[in-house]
């Protein structure tokens, strides 16, 4: 099920009428209730794989039980492989079984075998990297005693599954969304206003920012070779507010949503093309992902600690999972490498923490010096963004070659002047929010209700006159 589509627009309403006629003492059955709609919501897709989020569900949950039981360490460390490996084996096979073939297949060929192999196409499980990484943090967790397992089967599969955040985040944590499914829930209005509002800047980002993007993007990227390297740089942009408009969006219109149900989700997003370095940019971008690779992986690998050649093998070993994490390509290999070598210098001078404030903090206009580190940072980030976007490595290379050639200085032969008007919107209201927790908090007391209307008024119409173009979230299929 879609957040922009009309079965979302009718299923939201029924579950959060029926959810608020449940009196808070009875929370029991407020969890039930968005068990069953949050399975509802998963089977909307394809109701097949209903059984992998569920096997999923009680393997952690058993696996958790079991480590806290056990009195032999040992015996621990088998409930958490098992957790891993079963986890991490269903992850694989489903996301990563044609790439390995593929590629086996291939390396044969060019050894002179003529590979005629069985071969079968998997469709990948919608979320299946967000929910297994949710259950993973909570054995994790329950095997360091950061948490304690919960015996309540439903609220920890409501944990898990929870449908605002099951399909493609934010990547929640036991220890910040368990006491709340845990508590009791009273509603409240302003709560829930400023969970609709988040909403409703989300669909802006998706529906008219996002998915304007996205056609042009498919056409300047299809056709590569047919368009000028200045045309190419006018796509790139482009994707890279696609993807920010269309991920970032799916965060707010999760988070409100959770809100409209008395829960607060883990921040996605902090303004990332705001960003004077890569280490602040990977700060903001995608937050709950990094956080994670953080605390269960760069960390138990040493961290920042140790030699020079440690610290080089801790951060490309998390940047190239990070980039395989996103999808079963060398292309996505590649674009983690390279964020690699840009982090790299950072943390071996020193510097990867150097810009911890969001910039120009408390002035209207940030300085020279910053706004040339946020263009520097963005470029950067926009030639990462060619290999994340490009189908093969090959088409990435095309593509660079193309934009370094006398072409460059050519008229782009598209200038999407609508399109990037509505991206100079996003990044004022992002400007001028930046500050706040969440951008659309600036239309709240601090403006006049006039003016807080006629923002809303704008923004609606806005989605209903350029959000025709409806197109998939692009992190489905990750």
């Amino acid at each position: 099920m879609l957040f922009n589509s009309i079965s979302f627009a009718i299923f939201l309403p029924i579950v959060f009428s029926l959810y608020w006629l449940i009196p808070a003492e009875k929370r029991k059955f407020q969890n039930v209730l968005l068990l069953i709609s949050s399975y509802v919501f998963y089977g909307w897709w394809d109701y097949r794989f209903l059984f992998l989020l569920v096997f999923s569900t009680f393997l952690d949950y058993y696996s958790s039980l079991k480590i806290d039981s056990a009195k032999n360490k040992n015996v621990k460390k088998t409930w958490l492989l098992i957790s891993v490996f079963v986890n991490v084996g269903f992850l694989g096979f489903f996301k990563y079984f044609n790439f390995f073939d593929d590629n086996f297949i291939t390396v044969l060929n060019s050894l002179g075998f003529k590979a005629d192999i069985w071969t079968i196409k998997l469709i990948l499980p919608v979320g299946i990297s967000f929910y297994t990484f949710h259950g993973l943090s909570y054995v994790f967790d329950v095997y360091n005693q950061k948490t304690s397992p919960r015996k309540d089967f439903v609220d920890y599969a409501l944990f898990v599954s929870f449908f605002p955040l099951l399909v493609a985040g934010p990547i929640e944590r036991a220890t910040h969304l368990l006491p709340q499914v845990e508590q009791k829930r009273a509603f409240k209005y302003s709560v829930a206003v400023d969970g609709l509002k988040q909403m409703l800047w989300g669909l802006f980002k998706k529906m008219v920012v996002a998915d304007n993007c996205t056609r042009l993007v498919n056409i300047i990227f299809n056709g590569a070779n047919h368009y000028s390297g200045s045309t190419l740089v006018v796509g790139v942009v482009l994707f890279a507010f696609q993807i920010y408009g269309d991920f970032s969006g799916y965060s707010d219109i999760a988070i409100g949503t959770a809100r409209l149900f008395g829960f607060e989700l883990l921040r996605n997003f902090a303004y990332p093309y705001f960003s004077r370095d890569i280490a602040e940019f990977w700060r903001r971008w995608h937050m709950s992902l990094t956080s994670w690779f953080k605390d269960y992986l760069y960390i138990p690998l040493g961290g920042s600690k140790g030699n020079t050649i440690s610290k080089t093998r801790n951060i490309f070993i998390v940047f190239l999972v990070s980039g395989f994490w996103h999808g079963a390509n060398w292309t996505f290999i590649c674009w983690g490498a390279l964020n690699a070598v840009y982090f790299l210098p950072l943390l071996l001078m020193g510097k990867n923490r150097d810009n911890m404030e969001i910039v120009a903090k408390g002035r209207v206009f940030p300085a020279f010096k910053d706004v040339f580190k946020i263009l520097i940072t963005f470029c950067l980030s926009c030639f990462a963004w060619i290999f994340f976007r490009s189908s093969t490595v090959s088409q990435a290379i095309s593509y660079i070659k193309t934009i370094f050639s006398l072409s460059i200085l050519h008229k782009p032969e598209i200038v999407p002047v609508r399109v990037f008007t509505l991206i100079g919107i996003l990044i004022l209201i992002d400007w001028i929010g930046r500050e706040d927790l969440y951008p659309i908090k600036i239309t709240g007391a601090k403006w006049p209700r006039m003016l807080r209307w006629t923002f809303y008024v704008g923004i609606v119409f806005s989605i209903l006159y350029f959000g025709h173009h409806q197109e998939p979230f692009i992190y489905f299929k990750f």
